[in-house]
C-alpha cells in the first residue's frame, strides 16, 4: 500500500484540466470554419455568382439606377448566350463606364439592323416585350444601326432604354470573353425584386 502512495506522489505533473483542452479545440474548430467559409465565399464570387449594382438609366425600366442584381458567372462556361439574356460586360475600351449591363439582341451569324426605332434581325422585326413604350418613343430611341452581320463568338447588345444607352451601336459586337455573366434576378431594393 505504501508503494502505491509513493507512485502517486512522485507524479510531477497534474493531469491537464479537460475544460482547457475543450476550449482550445473549440477555438481551433472556429478558426477552421471561418477559413473554409471565407475561401468558399471567395471561390463562389470569383467563379459562380456575384452581385452587381446597376449604375445609370440605360436599362430603364427593366432595371433602375441603384438596383442590385445577381449574376451567374458560370452560365456562359456551360452554354452560349441566348437572345434576350441580360448580361454584365467587362469594362470595354471607349464605353466610358465599367461593368455595363445590357440585353443580348442578336447572336453570331445573324444580321442586325436598327432603324426608325425598330430592331430587325435577319430582316424580320424583333418583338421586344421588355421595352417600355413610355421610355422608348419615336423621339427617344437612339441612333440607327446599319445592317451588320454579328461575327463568330460575339453578341450584339442594346440597352432597354434605347435613347439613353451606350451599347453595340457605339462599341460594336461584344466578344464572349467580355461577358462576365448573365443577370438573372433583381435582389434589391425589395420592391423591384423580379426574375430577369
Amino acid at each position: 500500500m505504501s508503494d502505491l502512495l509513493l507512485d502517486e506522489a512522485s507524479d510531477p505533473q497534474p493531469p491537464e484540466p479537460v475544460a482547457t483542452k475543450k476550449k482550445a479545440n473549440a477555438w481551433a474548430e472556429w478558426i477552421i470554419v471561418i477559413i473554409v467559409a471565407v475561401t468558399a465565399a471567395l471561390m463562389v464570387r470569383a467563379f459562380v455568382l456575384q452581385q452587381f449594382a446597376v449604375s445609370g438609366h440605360s436599362m430603364d425600366t427593366t432595371l433602375h439606377d441603384g438596383d442590385r442584381v445577381l449574376v451567374n458567372k458560370l452560365s456562359y462556361r456551360l452554354h452560349d448566350p441566348n437572345r434576350g439574356d441580360v448580361v454584365v460586360l467587362k469594362t470595354i475600351e471607349g464605353a466610358g463606364e465599367r461593368d455595363l449591363i445590357k440585353r443580348v439582341v442578336a447572336l453570331p451569324g445573324e444580321t442586325v439592323e436598327y432603324r426608325s426605332c425598330v430592331l430587325y434581325v435577319d430582316g424580320r422585326e424583333l418583338i421586344e416585350p421588355y421595352l417600355d413604350p413610355t421610355v422608348v418613343t419615336p423621339t427617344s430611341c437612339g441612333g440607327d444601326q446599319p445592317k451588320l452581320t454579328v461575327p463568330a463568338e460575339t453578341v450584339f447588345v442594346l440597352g432597354d432604354n434605347r435613347g439613353g444607352s451606350k451599347d453595340s451601336r457605339d462599341i460594336g459586337p461584344v466578344a464572349y470573353a467580355d461577358l462576365l455573366g448573365r443577370a438573372f434576378v433583381i435582389i434589391w431594393p425589395s420592391k423591384d425584386w423580379s426574375w430577369l
